[in-house]
């Protein structure tokens, strides 16, 4: 079980922590034994400068090394627990059905890692409208500014825990 130690931390679920610590165990033992082989198979074809299938397992390593740090530090700063409280209150695991600049939409509010792959839209708690509803509750009218510079305005409807 971690706990949070910056202000940085995400709140996931058991389920979400689990399948990302698989995922990362995977990426860094048999994942980067796979592609070291294939990184080894075309190095063996030959002039690397027109080697595509090299270039491409090269590419793959790149991105995989990516993911396995982005793992790494999701998983460190992590906050792993139960749901949040079904109190109607906006705080980051819990989807939220908002009225926003006239259009209703439901929203998981956390990590985008927590909903899988889920087809859920995920806004993080960091994010502009994230951050202005956070500690608001079901009723609350409020208005942040986007980005671009235009304020909009938000009317929480629900707020209920995300069940995975």
């Amino acid at each position: 079980m971690s706990t949070p130690n910056s202000a940085t931390a995400a709140w996931l679920t058991q389920e979400a922590f689990d399948r990302l610590k698989a995922e990362l165990d995977h990426l860094s033992g048999p994942g980067r034994a796979e592609i070291v082989q294939k990184i080894e198979a075309a190095r063996q074809e030959g002039d690397l400068k027109e080697n595509g299938g090299y270039h491409a397992a090269k590419e793959e390593q790149g991105k995989i090394e990516a993911r396995i740090r982005q793992l790494t530090a999701l998983l460190r700063d992590a906050h792993v627990g139960e749901s949040p409280a079904d109190d109607g209150i906006v705080e980051a695991g819990m989807i939220v059905v908002a009225k926003i600049a006239g259009d209703e939409e439901t929203f998981l509010l956390g990590s985008r890692e927590i909903a899988g792959d889920s087809d859920l839209n995920v806004f993080s708690e960091k994010s502009p409208l994230g951050a202005a509803i956070v500690g608001h509750k079901e009723g609350d009218k409020l208005s942040y500014t986007a980005p671009n510079g235009k304020v909009i305005a938000v009317e929480i409807i629900s707020a209920k825990p995300y069940v995975g």
